[in-house]
Order: C-alpha cells, then structure tokens, then sequence
C-alpha cells in the first residue's frame, strides 16, 4: 500500500512540482490526524457544543471549530515552506515564515453544526503560491484557477483525504496507525445525475431561476428534464461534495431575497474555490450561477458567494437558465 509521504515524492517527481509543496501537504495532513482524534473523542473529551464566541462571520462557535483552527495554525507555523495562513475563523491572514513560498487558506471544521448530532465533519484547504513582496491580504486573493494545489478532510466511518495538486485526484484513508494510504485515483464526477442536494427550507426566498430549476427536478419524469431524481442533504458541504466526487450529483447555496446585497452564504477563499478544484481536476463543473467559480477575482478574504458545483450536464443547466 502506498502511504501518502511515499505518493507525494513519487507524484511530484513525476509532475516536475517543488518538493516544498508536498512538504505543506505532510504538514496539513498531520494537523488534520490531531483534529480526527479529537473528533472521535467528542463527548469523551468534553469538547462537544458552543464555544461561547463568535467568528468573523458573526456566527456562534463550536469548542472543536476554535481546537481545530488552533491545532491547523500551530502545525502550520512549524513549516518554514508557509509563509501565511488564513482561515474561516480569524479576523485576517496570519503571518508565518518570512521566506515561505506558500499560502494556506482553510476551514478548520466544516460543517461543525453537525459535529453535536455525530454526522460527517470536514476540514477544506487550499494552497497558493505567495506573491513576491511583503505579506498583505492582497497576497492571499488570487483567483481560484490559480491555486496550487487544494483537498479536504473527511471525518467519516472512515476518515479520507482527497487532494489535487492540478494533476488528478487522490483519495487517501487513515488507518489505524495514524497514517494515510492511498485507497484510490482519479474518481470521476459522472456528466449526468439524478440527484440533487439543497436545502429546501430556503426556497421561498430563491430567486425565480433556481425556484425554476428546482420546479423541473420535482416534476421528475413527466417534467421538461424528463427522469426523476432525489434529493439529499447532509448540511456539511465537505460530505455532500464527497459524496457526489463518489458518484454524482450537484450540490447547490444560492443567493436568495433575504438579503438581496449578499451574494451568498458560503466562503469563496476557504470552501467554493478549493473544492471547485477538485472537482473541475475530477471532471466536474462549478459555477455561481453565471461564471466559473474559479475564473472569480476574489475582493476579501471572507467573500460569500453562491454555489453551484457538481456533475456537469446540471450546473450547465443552471448557468443557461440563470442566464
């Protein structure tokens, strides 16, 4: 079985890549194994519920949201090869190595409103070249299209990183000494699905194209996309994206009326972008309903947006009708 250090060296010899980017890779990986032990603990460690603060966002922490972001800033600041980090739960970018060649931008725990009823958790990073000059937020906001490498953590049955370093994608599980094996290569996101995943509670507050796409999904076969499908929703983005990387489907976080000047509830830098990688290297398709989320010049580094992302014959659809 090959161990993720043995395909780093292999992967990047092969594709010409700095071997400082597989370093950042081992890096992660390793944050990422404390926040799996402190997943499985939960109750047993007394670490479950609120935090008793607030992120940047303006939204309530859980314990293992402020652990997880702290254990990821720790690891990460060790790496000479970091130069800054920026993550969903801080303010701004944290500055690290002066001579770092890279980047990391992440969200320590995805989908942590669920970590209390123990459903599927994750943790989302992307990787960027640093800039040359001094480190400034500026250096951080760089379109999607440009990341060096990106992936994410399941924290599921089995416990799974799948990455991307713009040549496939790897699919690695942890085994019970603590290391990831690679388990599978290039997974590819079907063209077609029938399944969807949204969260139907918002729909009243869609705006007329999504309250349209969606119409046609529910009328099944006796409708103008003519088969029926099924709707699933995990509420974790990192497990309903998994999920279709598996098999198909399209995941979707429109805007809506509610607050027509906010164009989204989900983060461009820390969620859209690193997995629109993944997929697009896997053979899907992202979007925010009218462009390609990775083709999207970013204005901060807590940018919302809306997401559309998944097998590609839907999002087309979506974009079509949106246009």
């Amino acid at each position: 079985m090959t161990t993720l250090s043995q395909f780093l060296t292999e992967h990047i010899q092969q594709n010409n890549l700095p071997t400082a980017l597989g370093d950042v890779f081992e890096s992660v990986a390793k944050a990422c194994v404390q926040i799996n032990r402190q997943v499985r603990q939960g109750a047993l460690a007394g670490i479950l519920g609120e935090a008793g603060t607030g992120n940047v966002q303006g939204e309530d922490q859980k314990k293992l949201d402020v652990i997880a972001n702290q254990q990821l800033i720790d690891v990460l600041k060790t790496n000479a090869d970091i130069a800054g980090l920026a993550s969903e739960e801080e303010d701004t970018f944290v500055a690290c190595n002066e001579n770092g060649s890279y980047l990391v931008l992440f969200d320590p725990l995805d989908g942590s409103s669920n970590i209390d009823v123990n459903i599927s958790v994750g943790t989302i990073f992307s990787i960027l070249n640093k800039p040359e000059g001094a480190l400034s937020e500026q250096s951080f906001l760089q379109a999607g299209r440009n990341q060096a490498a990106s992936g994410y953590v399941l924290y599921g049955p089995q416990t799974q990183l799948v990455l991307t370093m713009k040549h496939g994608v790897f699919v690695f599980t942890l085994d019970a000494d603590g290391n990831f094996v690679q388990t599978q290569a290039n997974p590819t996101v079907p063209e077609q699905t029938k399944e969807f995943a949204i969260n139907m509670s918002n729909q009243r507050h869609w705006f007329k194209p999504m309250q349209q796409y969606i119409e046609a999904l529910l009328a099944g076969e006796t409708g103008v996309r003519g088969k029926n499908y099924n709707m699933r929703w995990v509420a974790s983005m990192v497990a309903e994206i998994h999920r279709i990387l598996m098999r198909g489907g399209v995941f979707m976080y429109p805007q809506d009326a509610r607050d027509p000047a906010k164009p989204g509830k989900l983060r461009l830098m820390y969620e859209a972008n690193p997995l629109s990688l993944i997929l697009e290297q896997a053979g899907g398709a992202s979007s925010n309903t009218v462009k390609n989320m990775l083709d999207i010049q970013p204005e901060s580094l807590h940018q919302r947006v809306s997401v559309v992302m998944g097998s590609r014959e839907e999002v087309e659809y979506i974009e079509q009708l949106h246009r």
